[in-house]
């Protein structure tokens, strides 16, 4: 995980930063797999109280290592948390794994919102590719490239938030790296972790990446118009979020025929007046 090998702290000391190859070789930890119950086995390094095994390093440090750097962040987010609820703002961090249509259905949801003030922030490993196709659309919008970093972090959000100038009663929509795993556990002082599946990815995504559907507070399942043509099973999907996530809002749409995007939109309008609601109480 980011949090341990360095990446989540930019490898200030407190961090591991530590090479991944060497860090997962086989052999280099001790692992509880059961080879003799499942033919060649399954060597399983998320067993121990950390969740994860690195070569070298006690399960107490690595829990500790990663405590420091998540504790960091979240005093930064909830900084961002603070401004955004100043300005009345609503801010979704969409999350999914690359191709999952997570910038297609942003420009959509642009269109389906005219005239309702929000801007982007747009995270990358490199190219503003993106952000360019955003600012098309007419919404401000600010690339973040992160390098070899796999996640957007609260500091990096913060910085592109005093850039976009937010207007007050508004939303922010924050399009983190393209992974599954990682930006799960880095808050940004985001409203709603809103993760993005597309049903071409297959059905048991949730059931290996349970985490982030975990942390969820939405999950859009994309590109429904695919389904005939892949044998795709949606209430299959539906049932493996719900195993994860008993309490995730599931919606089916498709940016490129529009369908459920009203429903998608909604719920971006509740959710921004039950805040607003919560604030005025």
């Amino acid at each position: 995980m980011c949090t341990v090998c360095g990446c989540g702290d930019g490898a200030k000391p407190g961090g591991l930063a530590l090479n991944h190859d060497a860090a997962h070789r086989p052999g280099s930890a001790h692992h509880h797999g059961h080879d003799h119950d499942r033919g060649q086995g399954q060597l399983h390094f998320g067993t121990g109280p950390a969740g994860l095994s690195v070569a070298g390093v006690s399960q107490a440090r690595l829990i500790e290592v990663e405590t420091n750097i998540l504790a960091k962040n979240d005093a930064l987010a909830t900084g961002n948390r603070r401004v955004l609820r100043a300005l009345g703002a609503y801010a979704v961090n969409l999350v999914s794994s690359p191709g999952s249509g997570k910038t297609t259905l942003l420009v959509k949801t642009i269109a389906a919102m005219a005239g309702v003030p929000l801007a982007v922030i747009e995270g990358d490993q490199q190219t503003e590719n993106d952000a360019e196709r955003i600012r098309a659309t007419g919404a401000p919008a600010i690339q973040i490239n992160t390098g070899k970093g796999c996640h957007l972090d609260a500091d990096m959000v913060g910085r592109a938030m005093e850039r976009l100038n937010l207007t007050p009663g508004g939303f922010l929509f924050i399009e983190n790296v393209g992974n599954l795993v990682c930006p799960a556990a880095f808050d940004l002082g985001e409203d709603a972790k809103v993760a993005i599946l597309s049903v071409t990815e297959g059905e048991d995504k949730p059931l290996k990446y349970p985490d982030m559907f975990t942390a969820a507070r939405l999950a859009l399942l994309n590109k429904v118009d695919l389904a005939p043509h892949t044998d795709a099973d949606l209430d299959a999907y539906e049932a493996n979020l719900r195993r994860v996530n008993p309490r995730i809002d599931i919606l089916r749409v498709s940016a490129r025929t529009g369908e459920g995007m009203a429903g998608w939109v909604t719920w971006l309008r509740r959710q921004h007046a039950a805040k607003t609601l919560a604030k005025a109480g």
